[in-house]
């Protein structure tokens, strides 16, 4: 009888230029050869491994104009480190000027958009590694995904924060400009004072100071292993930043010309992603993350949802005190050793998975040995938390069958019950709260905003800061299908799932029902009996657009899924690009 076959081992040697041959390697390759050469390559610079160098380097805001050194200093590392360099860039919004007009609707979409231009520029060029470098919100997910798509060697990097400012004798952090505009609505400052505190805070380029979204994406990219342990809270003024990049670069050479690990699916696995909700949950980070790590594991393959990050944001303490729920900012986590003082502080509680690669290719668990112990003020031992649980909580009820997300991290009141005051865009409540017209205890509630619904899944930082400024963030709620800053504060409730133009429950609320939050049994409830529910569900249609939708606007409706899966816009596959 003929026996099988046995499989033969691959003895194949790892080729750290597999991918950019197909453009440089042959005679049909001549025109490929000239064209690298007009670029400023010589022949040994052509046969080295190409690495894409992708940033976001522009003038649309203060995290994207201090890149450029960082850029230059990773390219130098690379070279150093045995590649070939290839620089090129994509597009950032801005957060901050997109805020209050139909602008923030392109701020969500902004992350596709950046996935999708560094894949079409990775695979046409057929580069065999990238580096990312960014600062503002969605360029740091929008990068990591693309390299997690790509599944080529890479690294990510983060342009750094802004330093904060002083006013009257004080430190301010730029959070306070957009809760002052409610405190003139109020009438406890002036118009004029506040344009002053705005011009006295004005410091350095870089991201918002706090562990707001950008912060938060920056934590999730170290603990993941795409960034360097304790690269994030480096201030972006700080010429260290530059040390850094170069480093990095070298050792994503020595990754690359040893075997090209580890690879971004080797980083984005369920261990990794529980590990990143831990971060999040541990620095009382953003709302913004709950909408990341389903797209990343989307990108390889992997189901990763509310329902999944629930449970580790419910078992892990808070145990750093950053703004916005605290009132320490990343410089100061950085002075006492940055992020990785956290992640042993969670590793030491049995919070964090130890047995996970870092980007040098050691262990997380290795990684952190040496790092020095939490401060007590800043950052607490696992023993002796802020809180018990993380500062952030997932909410379900008949109001979000698949759920919703509240930032409990600074709230001192977790639940409230009260009559819904209904708005169907945020412009409409936005204006109602300018003019205080409504009551303490009242849920306020903005549909219509979802990803589908906006589209684009406005951030609501204008209308959380007024209710804050207004001096109701304790006692007056807000439930939206949209979603909120990682500066947000107060009882604010977003990501509801499935959203209302999708005919999700939001849709079904009227003026006076009553609805209950109830954040430390995770539950959100409207209380309408069922019977009721159901005769608005049958009369319910869509609501129409005021005007039709073109461009990206009607792509990204069309394509975009729900906010619990991610918010994303492709079927997503662990095979969706040529293994390394």
């Amino acid at each position: 009888m003929t026996q099988p076959t046995q499989p033969q081992p691959d003895t194949t040697a790892y080729d750290p230029a597999r991918r950019s041959k197909i453009v440089k390697h042959g005679l049909e390759r001549a025109p490929h050869r000239w064209q690298l050469r007009t670029t400023g390559l010589d022949d040994a610079a052509i046969q080295q491994p190409f690495v894409g160098v992708v940033h976001t380097y522009g003038e649309v805001s203060p995290c994207s104009q201090s890149l450029l050194p960082q850029v230059q200093a990773a390219k130098l590392g690379i070279e150093v480190g045995g590649g070939t360099a290839r620089e090129f860039s994509t597009v950032s919004v801005s957060d901050v000027l997109s805020q209050q007009h139909d602008g923030m609707r392109y701020s969500l979409m902004s992350r596709e958009i950046i996935a999708d231009s560094v894949e079409v520029v990775m695979k046409a060029q057929s580069y065999d590694a990238l580096v990312g470098i960014g600062a503002c919100d969605k360029t740091i997910p929008g990068l990591l995904m693309a390299m997690v798509r790509m599944n080529v060697p890479s690294l990510f990097l983060h342009g750094g924060q802004m330093l904060v400012g002083w006013h009257q004798g004080e430190q301010v952090n730029p959070l306070r400009m957009f809760e002052g505009v409610g405190r003139v609505h109020a009438g406890e400052i002036s118009a004029a004072q506040l344009e002053d505190m705005g011009r006295n805070i004005v410091t350095t380029s870089g991201a918002c100071p706090g562990q707001f979204s950008s912060g938060t994406a920056g934590s999730i990219a170290e603990v993941l292993g795409f960034s360097p342990l304790g690269s994030s809270g480096i201030p972006a003024a700080f010429s260290q930043r530059q040390a850094v990049a170069r480093r990095a670069a070298e050792q994503l050479m020595a990754n690359v010309l040893r075997d090209g690990r580890p690879l971004p699916r080797d980083l984005v696995t369920r261990k990794g992603l529980e590990n990143a909700v831990a971060v999040v949950a541990a620095t009382g980070g953003s709302t913004n993350a709950t909408l990341h790590l389903p797209a990343l594991a989307h990108e390889a393959g992997l189901s990763f949802t509310l329902a999944d990050m629930q449970e580790v944001l419910q078992r892990t303490p808070t145990l750093a005190s950053l703004m916005p729920g605290g009132p320490h900012v990343p410089y100061e986590l950085h002075r006492i050793g940055g992020i990785p003082v956290v992640l042993k502080a969670l590793l030491d509680g049995d919070f964090l998975h130890g047995d996970v690669p870092t980007l040098d290719g050691r262990l997380l668990q290795d990684a952190l040995r040496d790092v020095a112990a939490p401060d007590g003020t800043i950052v607490r031992a696992h023993t002796d938390p802020f809180r018990a649980s993380g500062g952030l909580v997932v909410l379900r009820g008949n109001l979000a069958p698949d759920g919703a997300v509240i930032k409990i991290a600074g709230l001192t009141r977790l639940e409230l019950e009260g009559p819904a005051r209904v708005f169907e865009s945020e412009a409409d409540a936005l204006q109602a709260i300018s003019a205080r017209a409504y009551e303490e205890g009242d849920v306020l509630v903005i549909r219509n905003e979802g990803p589908h619904g906006g589209p684009g899944m406005r951030e609501m930082l204008s209308v959380t800061s007024a209710i804050v400024g207004q001096g109701r963030g304790q006692t007056v709620a807000l439930v939206t299908d949209g979603r909120f800053s990682g500066g947000t504060r107060g009882l604010c409730v977003g990501h509801v799932s499935p959203e209302a133009s999708q005919g999700g429950p939001l849709a079904l609320v009227r003026n006076g029902d009553r609805i209950r939050i109830d954040a430390s049994q995770g539950s959100l409830a409207l209380l309408v009996d069922e019977s009721e529910l159901a005769r608005r569900k049958a009369a319910w249609s869509a609501r129409q657009r005021p005007e039709p939708l073109s461009g990206v606007d009607e792509k990204y409706a069309r394509l975009v899924g729900q906010a619990d899966r991610g918010a994303v816009t492709h079927s997503g596959a662990a095979g969706t690009s040529t293994p390394v």
